[in-house]
């Protein structure tokens, strides 16, 4: 089977895991082909994520490894085949490739903890509401684009929906609820909407208030979403230039740090649904 042209994010990073086996294990890419019983450039090609491996293959790469670690080992398994046929791929070629990314992290994510300190998550977000803040991107978005990002949105929310929703935990700063984004009416129906997703058993929603100052993070949009094993969680960060994925450990443990500080800073749900109501009478 030739190397795949173009990688999702989720075979990126099971090559990316194959790669700290080895690295683990003292081997080099040499070393570990002439144990595989392959060429170097299988080596590189499937740690590049460019190269499909099935299950088989992906234990036996970690039985060479001499990795004991079964739970990573299957998790593992779990992230093998080509690529993922979800949803997502239909906006392919029309929408940046960290938004297909991030699609797919929700998709396979057994959680999700978010903070956002001056706009309201995306999984949370009225159409409406979207649709005036893509209204307002730098540079400007033409027609056709905004309906594609909107249309994208508003179908990434169906994770939280289903036989097995999402567990979601989303933590907002107080200034997110005073935002006017699309003007009163908009603003009014998105706070509504917030307040009712905030009801749903896999979602909570807290909310700090302005009287609790200064908080950790510099205020940017921040996913972390759990994998179905410790190392395999991953966070999206939101940049000015698109998504940000890291997966590094130590990077994971300060970002599980910050959010667990801003959970405890925040409000409880109870109160932060009533400020989110207290918001909406005055949007």
């Amino acid at each position: 089977m030739p190397p795949g042209k173009q990688p999702t994010l989720r075979q990126r990073r099971l090559g990316a895991e194959l790669r700290k086996l080895r690295d683990r294990a003292g081997l080099s890419t040499n070393q570990a082909a002439s144990r595989l019983g392959v060429n170097q450039s299988r080596v590189s090609n499937i740690e590049a994520g460019r190269y499909a491996v099935g299950p088989d293959r992906v234990r036996a790469i970690a039985r060479n490894y001499a990795c004991a670690d079964y739970s990573l080992i299957e998790a593992l398994v779990g992230m093998t085949g080509g690529r993922t046929r979800g949803w997502w791929e239909e906006y392919r070629g029309l929408l940046p490739h960290g938004l297909l990314d991030l699609a797919e992290v929700e998709h396979h994510a057994a959680a999700l903890r978010v903070a956002q300190a001056l706009h309201i998550p995306g999984l949370l977000q009225t159409a409406q509401h979207a649709r005036a803040l893509f209204g307002d991107a730098v540079p400007p978005l033409l027609p056709h684009e905004i309906e594609h990002r909107q249309s994208f949105r508003i179908k990434r929310q169906a994770v939280l929906y289903g036989d097995a929703p999402l567990r979601y935990t989303a933590v907002i700063h107080e200034a997110a609820l005073r935002m006017q984004v699309g003007g009163p009416t908009v603003a009014a129906e998105q706070l509504a909407h917030l307040a009712e997703m905030s009801q749903l058993d896999n979602v909570t929603v807290l909310v700090i208030p302005f009287g609790r100052g200064a908080f950790p993070g510099s205020g940017q949009g921040l996913d972390y979403a759990s994998g179905p094993v410790a190392q395999l969680d991953t966070v999206q960060i939101d940049t000015e230039h698109g998504s940000e994925f890291i997966d590094a450990a130590a990077q994971l443990e300060r970002y599980r740090t910050v959010l667990d500080r801003l959970e405890a800073l925040a409000l409880s749900a109870e109160k932060s649904r009533a400020l989110i109501h207290q918001a909406a009478a005055r949007a």
